[in-house]
């Protein structure tokens, strides 16, 4: 999966420092596109040399190599270098740069996002001590955000529920949602089958979790059964496709990146 970066690591821990000529810089256009080089389809980052500009903010680690954010929205070029997708990252390139430019991503559209207080409306400023936002004026503190999210594998006899999306990622998927407030992660399971596609379902058990930058989340996964005939009632509004899917004939997403691939793949190999 995307996180599956061994031996490298990502140190995620907020460090008040200033960027260097070799550090990694990455800039955002106002469409939330990375600017990326490409050589022999390997992913290639901006250095601090190439940038010579303020506003400047350190994100991570990956190893021994700092990866630092230009806050402000961007139109800089360099030769070498395009704007690409968080889509296109995640289909054009590889682990543990695409781990990199997803987790970038995510610290980018919380900036981004919150440029003035919430509750007195005055500029925010980068907290020096942890990664945090903080208001000068009335004190108010702001952390990441984090969305909380399952994706399910529903089973029933030798099959699983196999869906793809009405918009957007156009491959095979699992049932998947987010977390409402005042919610278990468990009942977010069966109210989002049950809203997707009309199937109660029992025998909860969680499988893993992946951090997900692309929408800004935590998914969890999930495995249960269906409970009853399992009918499909398929949301036209949010699904184009429902089916129950014999292992042998599960369609694999194009990489191995997402948690909801591996746990498809876990079922088309009779492991689950």
């Amino acid at each position: 999966m995307i996180q599956d970066i061994f031996p490298s690591k990502l140190y995620n821990e907020y460090k008040n420092v200033e960027m260097r000529r070799e550090d990694n810089l990455l800039i955002f256009d106002k469409e939330g596109r990375i600017l990326l080089g490409k050589v022999n389809e390997k992913m290639h980052f901006l250095k601090g040399e190439d940038y010579s500009g303020e506003d400047v903010v350190y994100l991570f680690s990956l190893d021994e190599k700092r990866f630092f954010l230009l806050r402000e929205i961007s139109d800089f070029k360099k030769d070498g270098f395009e704007y690409y997708s968080v889509r296109d990252v995640r289909d054009k390139f590889d682990v543990p740069e695409v781990y990199a430019a997803f987790t970038a991503y995510h610290l980018w559209k919380w900036y981004s996002d919150n440029i003035y207080c919430g509750k007195c409306s005055h500029a925010l400023n980068i907290d020096d001590k942890e990664r945090a936002l903080r208001c000068p004026k009335c004190g108010n503190v702001i952390y990441p955000r984090i969305n909380p999210a399952v994706i399910v594998g529903v089973l029933k006899d030798d099959t699983i529920l196999i869906t793809k999306y009405k918009r957007g990622y156009g491959h095979s998927a699992l049932v998947a949602g987010f977390t409402e407030i005042g919610e278990t992660l468990e009942e977010t399971v069966k109210r989002e089958v049950m809203e997707e596609t009309g199937v109660s379902v029992k025998n909860i058990r969680y499988y893993k979790s992946q951090p997900w930058g692309m929408a800004q989340d935590i998914l969890t996964g999930f495995f249960c059964e269906a409970d009853g005939d399992g009918t499909i009632q398929m949301d036209e509004n949010e699904l184009k496709y429902a089916e129950w899917v014999k292992r042998e004939d599960v369609l694999l997403q194009p990489n191995n990146l997402s948690l909801t691939n591996e746990m498809m793949k876990l079922f088309k190999d009779n492991l689950i």
